[in-house]
């Protein structure tokens, strides 16, 4: 089962993510997913939710690509360490395009049943993202502290 659960979040950061094949959505996440993101301020929910997330950071970072670094799994959940970098080219929300690259890490952990993702944690460097991206200047980030 560890194995099983292991390819199929593999199968989310590979192929999904990094080959852009959303159509493989329907087939991995389950339509009672939830999709927690520190990154952002709602809760995604079902199969179209995750979809709209994904779809999100690909027109933001259309060169985006995840190196898994590290994935655990014990259970029903898995634990991936993760990296990403991208260049942004399409806009985020309040965000223009700015043409910057990132390289940023994160942990997921991921909730599966019957082959299928439920449910997800995720936790990533939003702050070093909007640094990078020039959002934020090193001053501000001083003056906040």
């Amino acid at each position: 089962m560890g194995s099983d659960n292991k390819e199929l979040t593999r199968r989310i950061f590979n192929e999904v993510w990094n080959q852009k094949k959303l159509d493989l959505i329907d087939e991995l996440v389950s339509p009672d997913y939830v999709h927690h993101d520190s990154g952002t301020a709602t809760v995604q929910t079902g199969i179209e939710g995750y979809k709209q997330f994904v779809r999100l950071f690909q027109n933001a970072f259309p060169d985006i690509r995840f190196t898994i670094e590290d994935e655990i799994s014990e259970g029903d959940k898995v634990v991936i360490r993760w990296t990403v970098t991208g260049t942004h080219r399409g806009d985020l929300p309040d965000l223009p395009a700015s043409d910057k690259t990132i390289s940023l890490s994160g942990i997921s952990i991921a909730r599966l049943r019957d082959g299928k993702g439920v449910e997800s944690w995720n936790n990533w460097d939003g702050l070093g993202m909007m640094q990078q991206l020039g959002a934020i200047t090193a001053d501000a980030r001083g003056r906040a502290a």
